[in-house]
């Protein structure tokens, strides 16, 4: 198990479920539902990730492969970089972070590459029934 992937993925978790409760109450004064739309995607792709990461954290158990481990730096940096520039365009406009979501996207991709090509390529220990 990758302790750090663990502990970063409850740490993502748990912003997630915070700025998904935020989004879903707090943005609606003071948000077009357009940018909503938008920070809740960004939540979303949060979510997902995180639990990706959680795969990630627990599947070195199983499968030994430094290509894992760049996914779960894959999924870390997918997260800040798409979730994290959705919600600074929501929040605050910032235009200029258009150009990093591909970025986070593009990593996000990767990263589930990478888990596939560590699967591919080594052996994985059967569990005993």
């Amino acid at each position: 198990m990758h302790k750090g992937f663990l502990l970063l993925a409850a740490l993502s978790g748990f912003i997630s479920v915070a700025f998904g409760a935020f989004g879903a109450h707090g943005l609606k004064q003071v948000a077009t539902p357009e940018m909503i739309a938008i920070f809740n995607l960004g939540v979303e792709y949060q979510f997902y990730h995180t639990f990706a990461l959680i795969t990630v954290a627990f599947a070195g158990h199983w499968i030994s492969s430094r290509l894992l481990v760049w996914a779960g730096y894959l999924f870390i940096a997918g997260i800040v970089f798409f979730s994290g520039s959705l919600y600074l365009y929501a929040l605050i406009g910032a235009k200029w972070t258009g150009p990093i979501t591909p970025i986070g996207g593009f990593c996000f991709l990767i990263g589930w590459l990478f888990i596939a090509l560590a699967v591919w390529r080594n052996r994985v220990v059967e569990l005993d029934d």
